[in-house]
């Protein structure tokens, strides 16, 4: 009857604890279906270990039952190794791990019990021995809790190291619950220390879910803040310099300054478009906006600024205002530097694993690691903004090689959408 109301008292809470937690992630909006379904499947399997741990320690200490304690053992050392993948899985959804390997090996070995001692045995008495593997699953998940210690840290590399707080816990309680479980051996417990740890964890990862969606909802708003700024900032002088254009072109050439006056307007709305929608847009219409506003700089400067195309890809999707701003510099800051005519070449490159867009001028160039400062003295943050929102909204990348007095290579890669295995 003691043993009835520990169980009791073991058990109760840690049920309310995984009901409560299923309720909350399936009426939770803000995490995503797959984090959900990880969740409702970690929490099922949670249930089925305590199922598991209840009912081997009720046939330990009855008649002898061999062959159901032995399967009940085995489960209870396939199943816990597969809580790793799957908080690896809540850490960083959607790939594919190594991991699943030394389950299916951990399962092999385990299942060796039905006619070897290799991992463990149950003798005719009921009494449990460990053989000379007895150790696999204990070790199978401390190799894949270092794994995921390591994942957590790359997925906070570039967030507060508060962020590694819950997984390092976590870590640390899976640790102590094992070292636990090796101590008391086989003295009959109901639950044991690793399930415990199981279950919290799972309590504590959900918590860490919501806590990264704070922090990426901050970052995005702050983002979108920053892109807002700039996608808003369409420059003064360019807009006067293009408006005395037309003026002029109207006095003396009506018909380009009517040609001028519908590309300033495609301009225009294209800009007004772009501050709608700040996330991936397809290249050719980002190229056309940048061709418009190259067309327009072509009539102010006439013969002085040439513009070369070398597109030979088009079927893939960048942020909005990512190609118009890198132009934009290069007429600014490199083309208008420089005496006599300037070339602007535009080119686009496919390759296996990603897409590559070049803008490139020959003029008068500038030192990379200097910062570039706009006219009003004040340091242009063009280029560093659209580097953050490739590094953001696509996982592009941006690189810029420049030599003064002989110009200014961008280079942007957009990578291809695929699933990595890690």
């Amino acid at each position: 009857m003691l043993l009835d109301m520990i169980t009791l008292a073991l058990l109760v809470p840690l049920l309310f604890l995984i009901i409560g937690l299923a309720i909350t992630v399936a009426i939770d909006p803000y995490i995503s279906r797959e984090h959900s379904r990880t969740m409702m499947l970690i929490i099922i399997l949670s249930v089925s270990l305590i199922v598991q741990n209840i009912w081997e320690d009720y046939i330990a200490a009855g008649p002898p039952h061999w062959f159901l304690r032995t399967t009940l053992a085995i489960y209870g050392y396939m199943i816990r190794p597969i809580f790793m993948v799957l908080f690896l899985y809540i850490v960083r959804p959607g790939k594919k791990y190594w991991g699943w390997a030394l389950i299916v090996l951990n399962g092999l070995l385990h299942l060796t019990a039905y006619f070897s001692p290799l991992v463990f045995h149950i003798d005719e008495v009921n009494h449990y021995h460990g053989g000379h593997l007895h150790s696999l699953s204990y070790v199978i998940c401390m190799i894949l809790l270092v794994h995921l210690i390591y994942q957590s840290f790359n997925i906070n590399r570039s967030s507060p190291k508060k962020g590694l707080l819950i997984p390092l816990f976590v870590s640390l309680m899976v640790v102590v619950s094992i070292i636990l479980d090796k101590r008391v051996g086989t003295i009959i417990q109901p639950i044991t220390f690793l399930t415990f740890a199981i279950v919290i964890s799972s309590v504590f990862y959900y918590i860490w879910l919501h806590l990264k969606f704070v922090q990426d909802h901050e970052d995005d708003l702050k983002a979108r803040g920053r892109m807002q700024i700039m996608l808003s900032q369409i420059q003064p002088h360019f807009l006067y310099n293009t408006l005395s254009a037309i003026q002029y072109l109207c006095e003396h050439d009506p018909k380009a300054a009517g040609d001028t006056t519908a590309k300033f307007s495609r301009y225009l709305q294209g800009s007004m478009s772009a501050l709608k929608d700040d996330g991936e847009i397809p290249f050719i219409q980002e190229l056309e906006h940048t061709r418009i506003y190259l067309e327009i700089e072509q009539v102010r400067y006439e013969d002085a600024l040439k513009v070369e195309y070398d597109i030979t890809c088009t079927d893939f999707r960048l942020p909005t205002l990512t190609l118009q701003p890198i132009a934009e510099n290069a007429v600014r800051h490199g083309v208008r530097g420089k005496n006599g005519t300037g070339t602007v070449t535009i080119a686009t490159r496919e390759y296996p694993d990603h897409y590559e867009i070049t803008a490139a001028d020959d003029g008068s160039g500038f030192d990379p690691e200097a910062p570039v400062l706009a006219d009003d003295g004040r340091e242009h943050i063009g280029i560093d903004n659209v580097r953050e929102r490739l590094t953001k909204l696509c996982g592009g990348t941006l690189r810029i090689h420049s030599e003064p007095g002989k110009g200014t290579l961008v280079t942007i890669e957009i990578p291809k959408k695929q699933v990595n295995a890690i």
